[in-house]
């Protein structure tokens, strides 16, 4: 179910948000927002916190920054060459925020 939702909110990215010219209030945008919660939330907590953002993306709302929390995960540490996708920033309540990797090309990428 994640990861066909995934892929319907890829999908929606790639093809339907150019009718919408950018309008989402928020950073990251909703269906960035979504994708993240799928990726680190259950099924339907993603679906609960997803359908809450998209009712707050409107004119009534100041919009801003407002990324995903979730419950911290006490990850075990193993010492070798990792590659981080999100980064897990405490808060409140045993709380995370949870912010994505910048995604850096390599040095042969750049030149293309």
């Amino acid at each position: 179910m994640k990861s066909q939702s995934s892929k319907i909110i890829k999908f929606y990215q790639k093809y339907l948000s150019v009718f919408s010219h950018g309008s989402c209030r928020y950073y990251p945008t909703c269906s960035e927002y979504s994708i993240w919660q799928f990726e680190n939330n259950t099924f339907f907590k993603a679906i609960y916190f997803t359908i809450a953002r998209v009712l707050k993306c409107n004119q009534l709302f100041r919009g801003g920054i407002d990324y995903p929390k979730v419950k911290c995960k006490n990850a075990n540490i193993v010492f070798k060459k990792i590659v981080v996708i999100y980064w897990q920033i405490p808060s409140e309540n045993n709380n995370c925020y949870i912010i994505k990797n910048r995604e850096w090309k390599k040095k042969n990428e750049q030149s293309k």
